[in-house]
This record gives C-alpha cells, sequence and structure tokens, in this order.
C-alpha cells in the first residue's frame, strides 16, 4: 500500500505575526520538522499545501494556496486534487504540529489494514491528526467548510473512521509562546 503526505502548512498565521511555517525550531524550520515526521513515517510522496513565499524542499510537492483565508478546508481540497494516481491513500499532517510523534503516525498507518476508509488519531473521545483518508475517501474533502478541517464530517459518520486511541493530540502552534512552551 503506498500512503502518500498531505502536509497542510498554508495559514496566514495571523496570531503568530509571521509566517510560522518558517519558525525555527533548533535548526529546522517549523515546516521542515513536519516533512522530516513525513519522511521518518515512510510516507510516499509527499505533498505540502503551503502559503505564497514559503519553500519546501525538492523531494517534497509543493501546492500553493493563494487564498489561505479561506480556510482549512480549502487547503485540505487542493491537497485531494493533487494527489498522485499511484497513492492508495493520504495521511494528513498539520504544519503547526512540530511535536507530534513518528509513533502516533505509524500507529494511523498500521490501522489502515482494518479495512474502513479513514483512519484518525483519538484522545479524550475526539478525534484529530493524523488522519488518514484512503483513496475512496478523498470525497470527504468536498464537504469540508472553513477552518475545521474534516472533524464535524467525520463524526457524522463515525462508523467510516477506525480511532487509533493515543494519550493526547499534539498541540498546534498558533503564538510564538506556544513553540517556546508558554
Amino acid at each position: 500500500m503506498r500512503i502518500a503526505g498531505l502536509i497542510l502548512a498554508a495559514g496566514s498565521s495571523r496570531r503568530f505575526g509571521s509566517p510560522k511555517q518558517l519558525a525555527m525550531i533548533g535548526e529546522r524550520t517549523m515546516l521542515e520538522t513536519v516533512i522530516e515526521l513525513a519522511r521518518e513515517a515512510g510516507l510516499d510522496p509527499i505533498v505540502a499545501v503551503v502559503a505564497p513565499g514559503i519553500a519546501v524542499a525538492p523531494d517534497v510537492v509543493p501546492i500553493v494556496n493563494t487564498q489561505p483565508e479561506l480556510g482549512l478546508s480549502r487547503s485540505l481540497r487542493m491537497g485531494f486534487e493533487a494527489m498522485p494516481a499511484e497513492a492508495d491513500g493520504a495521511l494528513i499532517l498539520l504544519g503547526d504540529q512540530p511535536t507530534l510523534a513518528v509513533e502516533t503516525v505509524r500507529a494511523v498507518l498500521e490501522a489502515a489494514s482494518i479495512g474502513r476508509p479513514v483512519v484518525a488519531a483519538r484522545a479524550e473521545g475526539r478525534i484529530g491528526p493524523p488522519v488518514l483518508l484512503m483513496r475512496d475517501a478523498f470525497g470527504l474533502a468536498e464537504a469540508a467548510i472553513g477552518d475545521e478541517g474534516l472533524r464535524s464530517i467525520l463524526a457524522l459518520d463515525p462508523d467510516r473512521v477506525t480511532p487509533v486511541e493515543v494519550d493526547a493530540h499534539a498541540p498546534d502552534v498558533d503564538t510564538p509562546a506556544d513553540l517556546h512552551g508558554g
């Protein structure tokens, strides 16, 4: 089974005050950290939906979202439209979750063999990224609206989702204080 990585990193970074995708975490930017996580998990190819002016590594397929103000749903649709035909599924990662553990990603990937079209991490009864959609579920992105992503769509049909229990969801980095644990 060939699973692609779909990194959503086109947010406008309003609360951060500058492009958070370029914020440094050690020797890498936040986006590079998430790309490295996708590589480590064996996702191939890796597609990143980014804001204008954000560059990615040569082995990553860039999709530029020129209207990030339309929310996460636009980036989701753009990413799924760009998925190559050879991808059996796509695992969604958020570009502002640099602390997501590779073990969590691998657990979601391993649960894909159960047969449901969606696999998602679940903590405290709530599903969230990483979320894996098999090819026959890519169309779910068409129903997403605004900045919510797939959460409410998947909540309407929980039998479609294989949950993978995790201790907690990786936190989003929305402000500089979040980046430094504050």
